[in-house]
Parts: C-alpha cells; structure tokens; sequence
C-alpha cells in the first residue's frame, strides 16, 4: 500500500467549549457528485475525532505541497494546534489554514466501523478553491508534491532563463578553474529544498564528470550559504532534514552559518585517511540528479549525504600545515542583498599547505565579487 499515494488533508472544528480541533489525515477522498459526498477514515483511537464527531459541522483542509510543516506541528500537538498557525472561517464558521489549496465544509451523514478505522461520509456544505496549486502528497512515508509535465516544461523553460542570466560570468569561473586547478561550480537555488547547476567549469586534468550532481538536495550540509540568508524558522526546518544525527552536529551546522555570514566562505577537509570521502556524496546526488526517484531512495540519498565521512568542523588554518580539501563554497548576493547563487569550487590537487589554500579562498572571494558585479549589471539591464 506504500506504493500508493494519498493527498494530505487536515479536518477542522470548533468543539462546544470553544476548543479549535485539527485532525491530519491521508484518507480523504471524492464520493459522489448527486448527491455531493466525501468522505475520510480517521482511526478508532483519534482522541480528536471523537469530540470532532459530536459536530454540527466541519470544514476539510486540502493541504498544498508547501505546507508539509503544518502537518508536523499540528500531528505534534494535542491541545492549542492553531497556536502559531495563520486561519481564517469557512461560511459554516470552521477554521480554514491559510495556504491551503482547498477547503469543503461538510455534516456527517453516516459512520461505518471499518476494522481499526471509522469511514466518515460527510454531505458537501459548501467549498471553494483557494490556491491553485499542487497539492501535498504522501508517499511511502514522505511527503512531497506532484508535478505534471505541463509545470515541468515550464520550469525548464525558466531555468534556461537563469542560465542566460549568468552567462556573462563564464569567463570568471573559467579563470578561477584554470588558475587553481580544480572545478568551479556556480549553484542557484530553485526552491528552499533544491540546488541546479547553471554554470560549470573545469581546469586542465580536472574531471568534469566526477563531481556533484547537476541537482543537490539542500539537506545538511549542503545549503548552509543559501540557510544562513533565511529567517530561523527555515533555517530550523533544514537542520531537521538531518534525522538521526547528534546534537553537537547540529550545533556544527548552526556554526557554519554564523562563520559564512562573518567570513563569505566555508571550507571542508577530505580525512587524512580517507581521500575518497565523497566519492559516495557525489553518487548519491548524481542519483538525485537524474529525478524521478520514489521517497524511499530520496531519504537514502539524503542520508548517505549527511552521513559522509567529509569533515565539515571549522577550523583556523594554518600556513604551513598540509590540508586535503574537500570543497569551498561562497554565497553570492543579488543587488537586492538576497542570496540565491553558490559559487562551489571541488576536486582540489592533493594535500597543500595553508598559505595556498588561503590564496584559493582570496581568489574565491574575488570572483563573488565580479559575478555580483554582472549578475547585478545583467538583472538592471533586463529590468
């Protein structure tokens, strides 16, 4: 039954004493047109359904693909759920959850025992969309969104428009490769969870192909210079990703954006005993790369990136110690002051010492600051 998607939806009411009921469920469906019926499945056990069943009326939330959060804070909750939450009243005077992309107020009309589970068929009242857009659906235990081929064409479409944007910068990264030897990489951030290539380099000897992905995941570690721009609920959110790890990892990421908002850069060390320390990073999102994967594989291929062995501890480096690097990456601000581009430069020559990894970072900052100069020229221009 994994293998089969179900939309999300969230049941609301107001209970006698005035207490605001939610309810998450991945039951609800479509019924009958004539009459108008839908129906959803709450289990036996929902202490919620219980007080939601002695109701007038109650109101269906179809949750949008954005709203994953929502559902984590109000499954999380058992009193207070809209604590926090922006809602405004259906016509039968049920809370509605901003964002959502539907809502349906509806009466119970009949209750069937169905196992572990009640079947709730509910008359149609009234409904109304209120965001047309992609509804959030779950997936063998992950949340996510749909989309059709239509959106898709249109999104390849804006994305050729964001390659045309940098183009001018070609040269730039082209340099910067040549000079040092290694691959220059220039990431926009399509999405709070989604990096895309749109600009890439290599120097001489430099595999193009050995590399990461076209698309990376922003999962820790990846996207702290994109995180440390956004407000600390989000920021939060990204730390989250990384299930399973300790705290002082967590308190590492946080550190990292601190260090990238003083410094403009970050650094991580391949081990000493391990050169080939993203070598299953790099598979992992060439995987994610190539799309269409189930939840099940996207979760693997997040793990195996958190999990790597690549060290991403920060450090003072010294100019005469050796350090294997493994990656550096820069935040590249918009002329609004956002950031949306990562310059990342990857597959460094062998151990160096720390006078030349300082020059590395140097020329780095160096070429962020030309890419904002015409990225911000080529934008006011367009405008």
């Amino acid at each position: 039954m994994g293998h089969y998607p179900t939309g999300v939806a969230v049941v609301t009411g107001i209970a006698e004493d005035g207490e605001e009921l939610a309810l998450v469920v991945g039951t609800f469906s479509s019924v009958s047109l004539e009459p108008p019926l839908v129906s959803f499945m709450p289990m036996k056990t929902s202490k919620t359904f219980e007080k939601l069943r002695h109701l007038k009326t109650m109101c269906i939330n179809i949750l949008g693909e954005e709203q994953e959060d929502l559902v984590t804070t109000i499954a999380s909750r058992w009193e207070n759920k809209y604590r926090g939450l922006e809602a405004f009243r259906s016509p039968a005077g049920n809370p509605v959850l901003a964002g959502s992309v539907a809502w349906v107020d509806v009466e119970t009309d009949n209750i069937v025992e169905a196992g572990d589970h009640w079947i709730v068929l509910c008359r149609v009242l009234d409904l109304a969309i209120v965001n047309a857009g992609s509804p959030l659906l779950f997936f063998q235990g992950g949340y996510g969104g749909f989309l059709s081929t239509t959106l898709a064409a249109r999104t390849d479409k804006e994305f050729s428009d964001l390659v045309a944007e940098v183009e001018p910068t070609r040269g730039i990264l082209e340099g910067l490769a040549s000079g040092i030897g290694c691959q220059v990489t220039l990431y926009r951030a399509v999405s709070r969870d989604e990096f895309a290539q749109v600009l890439s380099a290599t120097g001489p000897g430099v595999d193009r192909s050995g590399g990461v992905g076209r698309r990376l995941p922003i999962v820790p570690p990846i996207g702290d210079t994109y995180m440390y721009a956004q407000p600390e609920s989000e920021q939060e959110r990204w730390i989250a990703k990384a299930r399973g790890v300790s705290d002082e990892t967590k308190d590492v990421f946080r550190q990292r954006m601190d260090f990238v908002r003083r410094h403009g850069y970050l650094v991580a060390f391949l081990p000493d005993d391990n050169e080939a320390a993203y070598d299953d990073v790099n598979e992992a999102t060439r995987q994610y790369a190539q799309g269409r994967m189930t939840p099940a594989e996207e979760r693997r291929v997040r793990e195996t990136i958190f999990n790597s062995s690549v060290d991403y501890e920060l450090r003072d480096i010294d100019p005469h110690t050796a350090y294997r690097i493994g990656s550096m990456v820069f935040p590249v601000q918009s002329p609004e002051g956002g950031v949306e581009y990562t310059l990342r430069l990857s597959q460094f020559p062998g151990p160096r010492l720390g006078h030349r990894v300082l020059d590395w970072i140097e020329r780095g900052k160096s070429a962020v600051n030309l890419i904002e100069s015409l990225i911000g020229f080529s934008q006011t221009q367009q405008s």
